[in-house]
């Protein structure tokens, strides 16, 4: 019996090598990899510029504390604020963390105006994290059993229905926390009128919007930010996975009114936005900018997108191929575990988002004879495995 404890359902693979869009296990089979550490490695592995400024930061200083001033942060904080439009940002660990701030800092915000508002509305199929926060705004009941009491303050709605959004604001709510596209939920994507009908209903009431762009942000989607699609922007913006493009990165943006409520003692991470973690995040941008990934990923995902609806042409067993940008989930009438499991015999490896969807996570700079070569491979299981 491992001594790691079984909180993962472990596929039968020890992986130990990657390069590039590829991975390696510890038998020396190659893999191309459309995992990307759940949607992490947005360079895919070993991109020689992290490499480089991963070294060149440890040889300097991999830690400081924040009771210090630390250049690479204020560096990241200045470029992620840049980009959003936002007006300034605190770092942490992962996307939970940066979730549990974007709580955090909603309620501090109310208390701050004297007011009694504290209820965060999320949506059905959500995904936020496994803290005791973050699990209570998840909408997915699967992720709670066992771990009650669970704190008060969540109510949830359908994604899409602003009719029943509309219905559950009241005088204790105090912002909407939603996923431009529910990863872990099924990739289930927020129509962009739908997320500007939310933005609209937030001004009219006061109340803040809380994007949680954990797994949309960095590129994903072919912007930036999912929320660049819309015409919309957040009150408060929660970043992670391929922030740093596989090193321990969250962050929490939030407008200047807003992020005012943090102040010294009111939050903290002792290991949030230290040197190494902001420098690696600052690689990745310069990175996405000079490899003109963006425009790659708008590419990629056309071309998945396409082959992928061929697919569902001939085969009956797919349902529905939906998602933005490299974040693309296939629905199926039976669940995919056994296609799953068959992929990765033939070298492709893919992941579930829930029973009845194969999820596609490619890094961002993922070409196109690599998505030729995935197609073909799920082509040549669908037959067997469905």
């Amino acid at each position: 019996m491992s001594v790691v404890m079984n909180t993962y359902a472990r596929y039968p693979v020890t992986l130990v090598k990657g390069k590039g869009t590829h991975a390696w296990d510890d038998a020396g089979n190659e893999y191309l990899d459309f995992i990307s550490g759940i949607g992490v490695n947005s360079l895919g592995h070993a991109h020689p510029e992290l490499v480089q400024a991963i070294c060149e930061q440890a040889a300097e200083m991999l830690h400081c504390s924040n009771l210090f001033h630390i250049p690479p942060q204020e560096r990241l904080a200045e470029r992620l604020a840049g980009l959003s439009g936002l007006d300034s940002a605190f770092f942490c660990n992962s996307g939970a963390e940066a979730n549990e701030a974007a709580i955090k800092l909603t309620r501090k915000y109310w208390h701050d105006q004297g007011s009694s508002r504290r209820t965060v509305i999320a949506a059905h199929q959500s995904f936020h994290g496994r803290l005791l926060s973050t699990l209570t705004a998840t909408g997915q009941d699967k992720v709670k059993v066992g771990f009650d009491p669970l704190p008060p303050g969540f109510e949830h709605v359908p994604l899409g229905d602003i009719e029943a959004l509309r219905a559950a604001v009241n005088d204790e709510t105090a912002g909407i926390l939603l996923e431009p596209v529910q990863g872990e939920g099924g990739v289930n994507v927020a129509a962009d009128s739908y997320l500007q009908a939310v933005r609209k209903l937030c001004d009219e009431t006061g109340i803040l919007m809380m994007l949680d762009e954990v797994q949309t942000g960095i590129g994903r989607t072919g912007e930036m930010f999912g929320f660049e699609h819309t015409g919309i922007a957040p009150d408060i913006l929660t970043l992670a996975k391929g922030l740093g493009g596989g090193v321990p990165i969250g962050a929490l943006l939030a407008s200047a009114k807003v992020a005012k409520s943090f102040t010294p003692g009111s939050h903290g991470s002792t290991f949030g936005g230290n040197p190494l973690s902001c420098t690696a995040a600052l690689a990745v941008l310069d990175v996405i900018e000079k490899e003109s990934l963006l425009e790659n990923v708008q590419n990629q995902s056309k071309r998945l997108l396409s082959g992928l609806n061929d697919l569902m042409e001939k085969h009956a067993a797919i349902l529905n191929v939906r998602g933005s940008g490299l974040m693309i989930g296939i629905e199926f009438n039976a669940e995919v575990a056994p296609l799953i499991a068959g992929c990765r015999e033939l070298g492709l490896l893919l992941l579930p988002a829930g029973p009845n969807v194969l999820r596609f996570l490619p890094p961002l700079n993922v070409s196109a004879a690599e998505i030729d070569e995935a197609l073909a491979i799920l082509s040549a299981c669908l037959g067997e495995a469905l």
